[in-house]
Protein backbone atom coordinates (compact mmCIF):
# COMPACT_ATOMS: atom_id res chain seq x y z
CA UNK A 1 0.00 0.00 0.00
CA UNK A 2 2.64 2.51 0.76
CA UNK A 3 4.24 1.78 -2.50
CA UNK A 4 0.82 2.37 -4.58
CA UNK A 5 0.38 6.00 -2.53
CA UNK A 6 4.11 6.97 -3.48
CA UNK A 7 3.91 6.08 -7.30
CA UNK A 8 0.38 8.10 -6.66
CA UNK A 9 2.33 11.13 -5.04
CA UNK A 10 5.18 11.01 -7.55
CA UNK A 11 2.71 10.95 -10.78
CA UNK A 12 0.68 14.09 -9.41
CA UNK A 13 3.90 15.70 -8.59
CA UNK A 14 5.18 15.08 -12.43
CA UNK A 15 1.90 15.88 -14.21
CA UNK A 16 1.64 19.32 -11.81
CA UNK A 17 5.09 20.18 -12.96
CA UNK A 18 4.48 19.78 -16.51
CA UNK A 19 1.64 21.82 -16.36
CA UNK A 20 3.72 24.43 -13.92
CA UNK A 21 6.67 24.39 -17.32
CA UNK A 22 3.73 24.52 -20.07
CA UNK A 23 4.77 27.11 -22.80
CA UNK A 24 2.92 30.74 -22.04
CA UNK A 25 0.74 31.75 -24.88
CA UNK A 26 2.81 34.59 -26.98
CA UNK A 27 1.72 36.71 -29.73
CA UNK A 28 3.37 39.12 -32.27
CA UNK A 29 0.41 40.97 -33.86
CA UNK A 30 -2.12 43.87 -32.56
CA UNK A 31 -4.92 41.38 -33.65
CA UNK A 32 -3.67 38.54 -31.25
CA UNK A 33 -2.47 40.43 -29.18
CA UNK A 34 -6.37 42.24 -28.59
CA UNK A 35 -7.38 38.77 -28.68
CA UNK A 36 -5.14 37.38 -25.69
CA UNK A 37 -6.49 40.56 -23.75
CA UNK A 38 -9.52 39.69 -24.31
CA UNK A 39 -10.63 43.11 -25.55
CA UNK A 40 -10.82 44.13 -28.97
CA UNK A 41 -10.69 47.78 -28.01
CA UNK A 42 -7.79 47.42 -25.75
CA UNK A 43 -5.88 51.26 -25.94
CA UNK A 44 -2.24 50.89 -27.44
CA UNK A 45 -1.20 53.62 -26.19
CA UNK A 46 -0.54 55.32 -22.35
CA UNK A 47 0.78 58.03 -20.54
CA UNK A 48 2.92 57.48 -17.54
CA UNK A 49 1.01 58.86 -14.37
CA UNK A 50 3.37 58.49 -11.82
CA UNK A 51 6.60 60.24 -12.92
CA UNK A 52 7.76 62.53 -10.37
CA UNK A 53 9.77 64.68 -12.44
CA UNK A 54 6.79 66.40 -14.41
CA UNK A 55 8.60 64.26 -18.16
CA UNK A 56 5.51 61.53 -18.03
CA UNK A 57 6.78 58.37 -20.41
CA UNK A 58 4.16 57.96 -23.65
CA UNK A 59 3.88 54.06 -24.42
CA UNK A 60 3.15 52.84 -27.47
CA UNK A 61 2.53 49.39 -28.58
CA UNK A 62 2.54 48.97 -32.34
CA UNK A 63 3.14 46.09 -35.00
CA UNK A 64 6.73 46.14 -36.47
CA UNK A 65 8.15 43.48 -39.18
CA UNK A 66 6.29 40.72 -37.95
CA UNK A 67 6.48 41.24 -34.09
CA UNK A 68 4.72 43.58 -31.30
CA UNK A 69 7.18 46.61 -30.24
CA UNK A 70 6.79 48.98 -27.52
CA UNK A 71 8.47 52.50 -27.69
CA UNK A 72 8.59 54.55 -24.98
CA UNK A 73 8.88 58.40 -24.96
CA UNK A 74 9.90 60.93 -23.05
CA UNK A 75 7.75 63.77 -23.02
CA UNK A 76 10.18 66.78 -24.14
CA UNK A 77 13.40 64.68 -24.29
CA UNK A 78 12.93 62.21 -27.20
CA UNK A 79 13.51 58.21 -27.53
CA UNK A 80 13.52 57.07 -23.98
CA UNK A 81 13.52 52.75 -25.06
CA UNK A 82 12.34 50.60 -27.91
CA UNK A 83 12.00 47.29 -28.75
CA UNK A 84 10.50 44.50 -30.61
CA UNK A 85 9.31 41.25 -29.81
CA UNK A 86 6.08 38.64 -28.46
CA UNK A 87 4.15 39.28 -25.98
CA UNK A 88 3.79 36.29 -23.97
CA UNK A 89 0.76 35.62 -20.88
CA UNK A 90 2.74 34.48 -17.39
CA UNK A 91 -0.09 34.43 -15.13
CA UNK A 92 -2.11 37.02 -14.31
CA UNK A 93 0.08 39.38 -16.17
CA UNK A 94 1.92 40.01 -19.93
CA UNK A 95 5.79 40.08 -20.51
CA UNK A 96 7.43 40.99 -23.17
CA UNK A 97 11.25 40.02 -23.50
CA UNK A 98 14.43 41.39 -25.22
CA UNK A 99 17.71 39.92 -26.20
CA UNK A 100 20.91 41.55 -26.39
CA UNK A 101 20.64 44.12 -29.50
CA UNK A 102 16.95 43.64 -29.52
CA UNK A 103 16.39 46.57 -26.98
CA UNK A 104 17.80 49.96 -28.58
CA UNK A 105 18.29 52.43 -25.29
CA UNK A 106 17.47 56.45 -26.34
CA UNK A 107 19.18 59.82 -25.44
CA UNK A 108 15.98 60.13 -22.68
CA UNK A 109 17.62 57.17 -20.63
CA UNK A 110 19.54 57.54 -17.85
CA UNK A 111 22.90 55.39 -17.54
CA UNK A 112 21.44 53.36 -14.46
CA UNK A 113 18.84 52.41 -17.26
CA UNK A 114 21.18 52.04 -20.09
CA UNK A 115 23.31 49.43 -17.14
CA UNK A 116 20.40 47.44 -16.44
CA UNK A 117 18.88 46.54 -19.19
CA UNK A 118 21.66 47.81 -22.22
CA UNK A 119 22.23 44.04 -22.66
CA UNK A 120 18.94 43.04 -23.09
CA UNK A 121 15.78 42.41 -20.24
CA UNK A 122 12.22 42.12 -20.03
CA UNK A 123 9.12 44.25 -19.48
CA UNK A 124 5.84 42.94 -17.31
CA UNK A 125 3.04 44.31 -17.96
CA UNK A 126 0.11 44.55 -15.12
CA UNK A 127 -3.31 45.86 -15.53
CA UNK A 128 -3.93 47.75 -12.24
CA UNK A 129 -7.89 48.62 -13.38
CA UNK A 130 -10.03 48.98 -17.10
CA UNK A 131 -8.11 52.03 -17.35
CA UNK A 132 -4.53 51.05 -15.81
CA UNK A 133 -1.31 49.48 -16.78
CA UNK A 134 1.42 49.38 -15.17
CA UNK A 135 4.95 48.54 -16.76
CA UNK A 136 7.70 47.56 -14.80
CA UNK A 137 11.40 46.05 -15.54
CA UNK A 138 14.81 45.92 -13.70
CA UNK A 139 15.07 49.20 -11.60
CA UNK A 140 11.82 50.99 -13.18
CA UNK A 141 7.91 50.65 -12.67
CA UNK A 142 5.17 53.05 -13.87
CA UNK A 143 2.03 53.29 -13.82
CA UNK A 144 0.26 54.07 -17.22
CA UNK A 145 -3.32 55.34 -18.41
CA UNK A 146 -5.16 55.29 -21.70
CA UNK A 147 -3.85 58.27 -24.14
CA UNK A 148 -7.09 60.17 -25.38
CA UNK A 149 -7.92 59.73 -28.92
Amino acid sequence: MPRKTLLCLLMLLFSWRGYALAAPDCVTTISELRTLLGDRRDALQWVETTMDDGKPLLVSIVERHGSLALEFIKTGEGLWAEGSGAVCSVGANFEISFGKGQLRMGPASGWLLRSLLGQGGKFTLTRLAADQLRIASSGWSGTFVPTPH
